[in-house]
């Protein structure tokens, strides 16, 4: 049974992924993450792990982003800013931002060219993303993003390590027949499962779909699918909005939107044994008091580096 935040009517997304192209993008593989022009920031021993996350920001088709910098000037911003009393301390400068999918209202190279500029110029951290429902084009099959995604990043489904830990975008077609809450695709649960048995044992794993654990229709399937791997996160967005979730040992968080009535995004921290996740409103300048919309939680983080003997 899953524990899941009461959520609004999900939004009826306007474009979906057809079949063929979706069935091609996952063939395409998967790879490591390639730099794209930024590594994850370096930081401080004994801080943990902090980065940003976010979804579906839906360019505009003409390539008006306007809507991106307010939470981009405010990610630009969030180093330096004190936790709730119950966490304490500051944010440390954040390592990356990640993005889960739906980019574009529909994949035009306008609309790349923005995001493009906007998370390379403007937003002065580094950052991945992976494809949502709406970057492939819906019926109207487009390529542009999943092309600039595999420039970006080597393929549509990639991993990279940051803080001792493996963050893992794992790509899965969108029907668009179906209903906006979907199954996560049997292709790509079995690229999940080949990805974790490839990862260290007892590694803590980040993995980010565009589905979330309120838009996928088999949690269950993919919990099953984690086997004995140390997933302390699923991060998903697709519904444009915050919201926490547990199912039985796993944590999972669904994303803000800068086009939901929400202005969040979303800081997570990661420490040895503690994970922390809470959006933070960037037009009051505030974190948010909703619970449901809060993760605090006991993991099997990464180990904390060695301690360092000074030389005799």
């Amino acid at each position: 049974m899953i524990k899941r935040t009461p959520l609004a009517a999900a939004i009826v997304l306007a474009t979906l992924l057809s079949a063929p192209m979706a069935r091609a993008s996952e063939r395409k593989g998967e790879g490591r993450a390639r730099a794209a022009g930024k590594a994850p920031a370096t930081q401080p021993a004994g801080a943990g792990l902090t980065f940003l996350a976010w979804s579906d920001q839906h360019v505009k088709t003409d390539g008006d982003g306007k809507h991106l910098e307010a939470p981009i000037d405010a990610m630009n911003k969030l180093a330096g800013t004190a936790w709730p009393e119950a966490i304490g301390g500051e944010v440390a400068k954040p390592a990356f931002v990640f993005g889960a999918g739906d980019i574009t209202d529909w994949p035009t190279h306008a609309s790349m060219r923005t995001y493009d500029a906007l998370i390379t110029k403007r937003l002065k951290i580094p950052a991945y993303d992976i494809a949502g429902n709406h970057d492939s084009g819906g019926k109207v099959v487009s390529a542009t993003i999943h092309k600039w995604l595999i420039a970006r990043h080597g393929a549509l489904t990639y991993t990279f390590d940051a803080g001792g830990v493996r963050f893992l975008a794992l790509h899965s077609m969108f029907d668009p027949d179906g209903k906006p809450a979907q199954p996560l695709t049997a292709e790509s649960l079995a690229r999940l499962r080949t990805q974790l048995a490839g990862t260290p044992k007892g590694m803590p794993v980040v993995l980010v779909t565009h589905l979330s654990f309120v838009s996928a229709t088999n949690v269950g399937e993919l919990v099953e699918a984690f086997g004995e791997s140390n997933v302390i996160l699923w991060m998903g967005g697709h519904f444009h909005k915050a919201a926490v979730g547990k199912h039985k040992r796993f944590n999972f968080i669904q994303l803000p939107s800068p086009k939901s009535e929400f202005p969040e995004v979303t800081v997570v921290r990661i420490t040895p044994d503690r994970l922390v996740a809470i959006p933070w409103d960037y037009t009051r300048k505030a974190w948010t008091t909703d619970r449901r919309k809060i993760l605090d939680a006991r993991i099997r983080g990464p180990k904390p580096a060695a301690a360092t003997r000074p030389a005799i």
